[in-house]
């Protein structure tokens, strides 16, 4: 374990899940439109994920965009490893990317 409980919670979180987002929100109820966007396309895909509300505790949300040195929130994470934002996973989804990624991961998902 380290000296910040908050990288602690994020490595137990995307070691326990193979798919989580942190996001402004919940899947049911996204606070902003680019956790939005991500939620539709992980729903598209028909992958299993987990959500995590950054708005319900700002060391969070302050402390996943230090623990991933990426500066905006939604973040997508893959079996441990951080994929991106939500232009990447867009851009990723629309290539067809993000689905061979998720196959190569062993993620179950819905062929697109």
């Amino acid at each position: 374990m380290s000296d910040n409980p908050v990288f602690d919670r994020i490595r137990q979180d995307v070691s326990d899940n193979s798919v989580v987002l942190y996001m402004k929100g919940t899947p049911v109820f996204p606070q902003c439109g680019f956790s939005a966007t991500v939620v539709q396309i992980l729903s598209h895909v028909g992958v299993k994920f987990k959500g995590i509300d950054v708005l319900s505790d700002p060391g969070l949300r302050d402390g996943i965009k230090s623990f991933s040195d990426w500066p905006t929130i939604p973040q997508l994470y893959v079996k441990g490893e951080f994929v991106g934002g939500c232009d990447i996973i867009r851009e990723m989804f629309e290539t067809g990317e993000l689905q061979r990624l998720l196959a190569e991961k062993g993620v179950e998902h819905r062929a697109a």
